[in-house]
């Protein structure tokens, strides 16, 4: 057992492991990483630290986790993020799958479950990556955010459209 684990274990935090550099969560956000996936908080990545993040690719698995400034200051250095709309939208999936299958009385398996899912989720990227490299909005390339919103409210008209409710 590696010495972290056994102090894990015996102290219940790996905080305090003697051989470990403390640091603070700003610092961690600012660590140079290929993916950086801040999945907790809301605004963590802002205006004020956007320009130090050395990511290549942000995952935003937290609601809100990057401010819509930090948002343009990473888009200007060229940093690639996944929005939460599309990066954290599995737990409303399958919520949506527990509510079909509750109405129906036929439950999927969890493998069933994990594949559409999976399905899902790499289609809705796809979408989204795909109009993204498409667009250009005021010269530049379209955000993967703003390519997710385009496709959300494009398709809410389009149901709007179906039902007869717009015009």
């Amino acid at each position: 057992m590696s010495a972290v684990r056994r102090h894990k274990r015996q102290t219940g935090s790996v905080v305090g492991y003697e051989a470990a550099e403390m640091i603070s969560n700003a610092e961690l956000l600012e660590l140079p990483c290929d993916i950086l996936i801040p999945a907790a908080v809301e605004s963590v990545i802002t205006a004020e630290n956007a320009d130090r993040i050395r990511a290549r690719l942000l995952v935003e698995a937290a609601n809100l986790a990057i401010t819509p400034a930090a948002d343009d200051i990473l888009a200007e250095r060229g940093i690639t993020v996944i929005p939460d709309i599309v990066a954290n939208a599995g737990g409303v999936t399958v919520s949506y799958f527990e509510w079909v299958q509750d109405l129906q009385s036929f439950f999927w398996t969890d493998e069933e479950v994990t594949q559409k899912l999976r399905e899902i989720m790499v289609d809705a990227l796809n979408q989204v990556w795909q109009l993204a490299e498409k667009g250009h909005s005021a010269g530049r390339p379209l955000t993967l955010r703003t390519a997710a919103q385009m496709l959300a409210i494009s398709r809410v008209a389009r149901a709007l459209e179906l039902r007869g409710i717009y015009p």
